[in-house]
């Protein structure tokens, strides 16, 4: 019970500081560790201890490739690694399923309202046209359009409280 609220207290400040300023601070995220492994250590001994770490190398591991190849952010790995330490490796292997499927959805609404993107698909469109009468044009991909990052913040903590809902933690 005790990590629920943890958890939803948490995730509603990464949540928030990651769409307002796109960051999920160390501040926040590294004394809810220390308070996981503390309260685990504390209610169940050694075995909790063992627990909450390995939650936090499950949720470590799903979001380290996807960090080292540049896509997502070191505090999305964090947090995500965070809750894995509150609920358990289980919890986040499901919230994190939650997770992609509200980051996909994110990412459709993204693209489908920004600016750049309408750009870049008309100037594909003539690009390609030009080409099929033996024109060449530039590819219309900008370095800049591509370097936006959603806050993918928004989907872990989706993805976490989508998990206490469906596992029956948080009333609907």
């Amino acid at each position: 019970m005790w990590e629920d609220i943890l958890l939803c207290v948490i995730t509603a400040i990464c949540v928030a500081t990651d769409l307002h300023n796109r960051k999920i601070y160390n501040a926040v995220v590294f004394p809810g560790l220390l308070i996981a492994f503390i309260g685990h250590g504390f209610v169940s001994g050694w075995g909790g201890l063992g627990y909450s770490l390995a939650g936090l190398f499950a949720g470590l591991g799903i979001l380290l490739i996807p960090y080292l190849m540049g896509g997502i952010g070191a505090g999305d790995v964090k947090m995500l690694a965070l809750v894995g330490a509150l609920k358990g490796p289980a919890f986040v292997a499901v919230a994190s399923v939650y997770m992609g499927l509200i980051g996909g959805l994110m990412g459709i609404v993204f693209l489908i309202f920004r600016k750049s993107t309408r750009e870049f698909f008309i100037g594909a469109i003539y690009a390609l046209c030009a080409r099929m009468r033996g024109v060449r044009m530039p590819w219309p991909v900008q370095e800049k359009s591509l370097a936006a990052m959603l806050p993918y913040g928004v989907a872990i903590g989706g993805g976490a409280v989508a998990t206490l809902i469906a596992r029956g933690a948080l009333p609907l």
